[in-house]
């Protein structure tokens, strides 16, 4: 929802705060038992808003509970565990390293969509020093593992570095700001979805969907302030699995994207995800005409040339 200009959070509003402030506000809110990212029960929170059972309804224990187990499905926020699973020495012609095998697991439920990946440290220093560009003071109080010139790969250090690294990752997703920011989510998803975009480019679809398939549902956990960041590679996998003939995969990656865009007409995927969503519907014998009346309501609105075709668009993303 965009902020209103009479609101505290719009620059030159009364009680603006700047970035940095806003950011720490938010991370002091996160200490407290709610957290920041979760409604509070009460007068002003979420529970008063969907009109709570008063002291004299007449509903069962049973259904009681089960009011109150949806309402705090509605109000938890998604929450991330972050472990070093292994590691690993990897030598090349020219060097050594290690790589850290990262396990990210969601909590409060049975995670079927664990993510796996692997980071070596120049990896991990790489995003200490962006994230020092920007957030500064708000990770002030962050130790990130210092670099050693000998012993880098004997098991006492590998095993320091492991739970450093866990600590390291499990300190940054508590600050708020940081958790959103770009520098984190792509530095535990950038890797991949460049390799998988690299792999559209060259015609390999199969593979390119192996990669999305396991990293999507990460960046969809990463990503719920902002849903629209998940656009690029759903459309990626609807043209891999359409240029695999599988429609009806297709169709069903470009519902998610549409979700994931709601009313944005104006974003630069919105006019091309439509247009082939109404060839798959056509082809798949669905209703293509709602899609055709929302795509010409869309371009009556505001006029604009489709210009680039889905995949043309997909096919420039994670180039660099």
């Amino acid at each position: 929802m965009p902020w209103s200009m009479a609101s505290p959070k719009h620059p030159g509003s009364p009680g603006w705060m700047g970035p940095r402030a806003q950011c720490m506000a938010g991370t002091k809110q996160e200490a407290s038992a709610t957290g920041a990212d979760l409604p509070r029960p009460g007068p002003e929170g979420h529970l008063e808003a969907h009109s709570s059972p008063s002291s004299n309804s007449s509903m069962t224990t049973r259904e009681l509970q089960d009011y109150w187990r949806t309402e705090k499905r509605c109000w938890k926020r998604v929450k991330l565990l972050f472990e070093i699973s292994s590691a690993r020495i990897e030598e090349r012609k020219v060097s050594k390293f290690v790589m850290y095998q990262i396990v990210v697991i969601q909590t409060g439920s049975f995670d079927s969509n664990k993510a796996v990946l692997e980071r070596r440290y120049s990896d991990f220093e790489a995003l200490q020093k962006s994230l020092l560009k920007t957030f500064r003071e708000e990770i002030e109080d962050v130790v990130f593992p210092k670099k050693h010139l000998m012993g880098n790969f004997s098991e006492e250090m590998i095993s320091e570095r492991k739970l450093a690294f866990k600590e390291y990752l499990s300190l940054l997703y508590a600050i708020r700001c940081v958790r959103r920011s770009r520098e984190f989510i792509d530095f535990l998803t950038r890797p991949e979805l460049k390799e998988a975009f690299g792999c559209l480019r060259a015609g390999q679809y199969t593979k390119a969907l192996d990669i999305l398939v396991r990293v999507v549902p990460l960046q969809e956990k990463l990503t719920t302030h902002c849903p629209a960041m998940l656009v690029p590679p759903l459309c990626a996998m609807l043209v891999c699995h359409r240029d695999l003939e599988r429609p009806a995969e297709a169709f069903a990656a470009g519902e998610r994207a549409l979700q994931c865009l709601q009313a944005r007409e104006g974003h630069r995927y919105y006019a091309p995800l439509l247009d082939a969503m109404i060839r798959l519907a056509y082809t798949l014998g669905k209703d293509f005409v709602s899609l055709q009346e929302r795509l010409e309501e869309s371009q009556h609105r505001k006029p604009t040339p489709l210009g680039f075709t889905l995949k043309e668009l997909t096919v420039r993303e994670y180039l660099y």
